[in-house]
């Protein structure tokens, strides 16, 4: 990949330095009552994995972040329209006419399944090295030639429908361990170059987020400690996506800080 982990993280930390939400544009509601959220997104947000499902066709989970923090906060109005396999044209098809002029929450997780997560999650689950850094490299070319321009296009369509809504949008965690034994699941080095993979892909969006003038929520920091192969890991190693715990425990508290502008 063009971008190393060393420089990934400087242009990292300049994105996160400065990423902030307008006053002008992006209010957010002084109280619950005040609040109409919308979530949209892929399975990351829809919580694939995590059970307890009110819609099993799109894995839209009671225990996903967006119904947890609906709960805890009882907003005035609430609409799970993420979905799992969800790409950033499901989401303009589908998702965004959930978005008008009331709309004061958005969290938004898109951008995996566009890139090729899942044909290269296969590729490094179950062939060599090789053909593991092959599909992150074609991956990785997406991520910086085509990504961002779609991208943009997207968060000026959420901006247009929801002009006065706070949006969060969601990153991505690492999804492994790096170092040490995995016993059952993947090398040390296609481990070390998952998560390399994921550095672009959350660098990408992180900057995109910034430029639309809307808040990033790391998953990195949310899940260290908790990637597959720890003693308590919070993503399923079957699935690759998180649990019930991670949902609650890191993508729960990570929303809730960007949302509140902490």
């Amino acid at each position: 990949m063009s971008l190393t982990r060393s420089s990934g993280a400087a242009l990292l930390a300049l994105v996160l330095a400065s990423v902030a939400v307008p006053a002008s544009a992006s209010p957010t509601a002084t109280a619950s009552a005040d609040v109409r959220y919308a979530a949209l997104g892929d399975s990351y947000a829809s919580g694939t994995g995590a059970g307890d499902y009110s819609d099993v066709a799109c894995t839209r989970s009671r225990n996903a972040y967006p119904a947890l923090w609906a709960d805890a906060n009882d907003p005035a109005s609430f609409t799970f329209a993420a979905c799992g396999g969800a790409k950033i044209p499901d989401v303009l098809s589908d998702q965004v006419d959930e978005l008008d002029e009331d709309t004061t929450l958005v969290s938004l997780s898109i951008g995996g399944n566009d890139s090729g997560f899942a044909s290269t999650m296969l590729s490094c689950r179950y062939s060599t090295l090789s053909a593991c850094e092959r599909a992150l490299e074609t991956a990785g070319k997406y991520v910086v030639d085509q990504l961002p321009g779609e991208l943009d296009s997207l968060y000026a369509t959420v901006r247009a429908r929801a002009p006065h809504a706070e949006v969060v949008i969601i990153g991505y965690p690492y999804l492994y361990k790096e170092g040490g034994l995995c016993l059952g699941g993947l090398s040390s080095a296609k481990r070390s170059a998952v998560n390399e993979g994921s550095d672009l892909l959350n660098e990408t969006i992180a900057a995109r987020a910034q430029a639309a003038g809307f808040a990033f929520a790391d998953g990195r920091p949310a899940f260290a400690g908790h990637e597959i192969c720890t003693s308590d890991a919070w993503i399923s190693g079957t699935n690759v996506h998180p649990t019930a715990e991670g949902h609650q425990s890191a993508y729960l508290p990570a929303f809730s800080a960007a949302a509140s502008g902490n």
